[in-house]
């Protein structure tokens, strides 16, 4: 709708658009968000309406981020905030949503528990805009993955039999490769001790081959025996579930199809979309 340019003191000034908009965002997430800032401020010792904005405008700022994609200069306007104090929000945000991402550990034992009959592993290079840091070892361009063409970080994703992503790691420079990253982050001895103590395997695909107990990956090769084809087959379809997971993280959360942040906060962003996934899934 045209705003009308009646009593206004520039009648002559550009005309300005003015419309409602509703985020995609159940009330609960918002509540949920808005609760752990505030008990965030309280930790802080900041006082009431000590900041320039209230906790739950700077949730609502924080979930348009995620679930939109909205750059901060919007964002801060619409707050009636500075771009550095929105930025400063942001991150608050997303640290306080990531502190509360499950542990691999825990989850794997409470996953047994439910009757799990095995979990997917599988990696996603989350873009970012360009970073070039050199590999002080090879010279080579530590945040470009070769496999993706593409700048970003890599993360590991663990997804449970229903394909529900439940536990991220954190960042390792794009041009780690799935099997060293799950290495470097302690996912892959995690998921090894689960298969070996819990009974509870995990499924990956060929870029894990190697990787130990308990990690199940399909064959190599061509012209295999039918039995190892149609193990490949199963494998694939089970853990074809899982990349479902990763996929629901990255359509839910726009901002996640490309960080413009520093590449090191990814880990903490998709942790944080993980906790905010999981506050919508709905209750069996």
């Amino acid at each position: 709708m045209m705003a009308s340019t009646k009593n206004d003191p520039h009648p002559h000034g550009p005309h300005v658009i003015t419309y409602s908009a509703t985020l995609d965002v159940p009330e609960a997430t918002a509540t949920l968000l808005t609760d752990l800032l505030i008990a965030e401020r309280r930790r802080r010792g900041t006082g009431i309406g000590a900041r320039a904005a209230s906790a739950r405008i700077q949730a609502v700022l924080v979930l348009r981020w995620f679930r939109q994609d909205t750059g901060m200069p919007t964002l801060a306007r619409d707050a009636g905030i500075s771009q550095a104090t929105g930025y400063r929000y942001l991150h608050e945000g997303i640290d306080v949503l990531a502190d509360r991402a499950p542990d691999l550990h825990q989850v794997l034992q409470a996953g047994r528990a439910a009757g799990w009959s095995h979990v997917t592993l599988d990696g996603t290079l989350v873009r970012t805009d360009r970073c070039r840091v050199r590999n002080p070892e090879s010279g080579h361009d530590l945040w470009y993955s070769g496999k993706h063409r593409a700048h970003g970080g890599n993360v590991q994703v663990v997804c449970d039999p229903a394909a529900f992503p439940v536990a991220v790691s954190d960042v390792q420079p794009g041009s780690m490769h799935d099997l060293a990253a799950a290495r470097a982050t302690g996912f892959l001895a995690a998921l090894q001790v689960a298969a070996a103590r819990l009974g509870l395997p995990a499924l990956a695909d060929k870029g894990y081959d190697g990787a130990g107990i308990g990690i199940h990956t399909p064959a190599k090769g061509a012209n295999l025996a039918p039995s190892s084809a149609c193990r490949n087959q199963l494998l694939t379809r089970l853990r074809a579930e899982g990349e479902r997971g990763i996929a629901l993280l990255k359509t839910r959360w726009k901002a996640l199809r490309r960080i413009r942040l520093c590449p090191q906060r990814i880990g903490a962003i998709v942790a944080a979309a993980l906790v905010l996934t999981t506050a919508e899934r709905p209750i069996r």
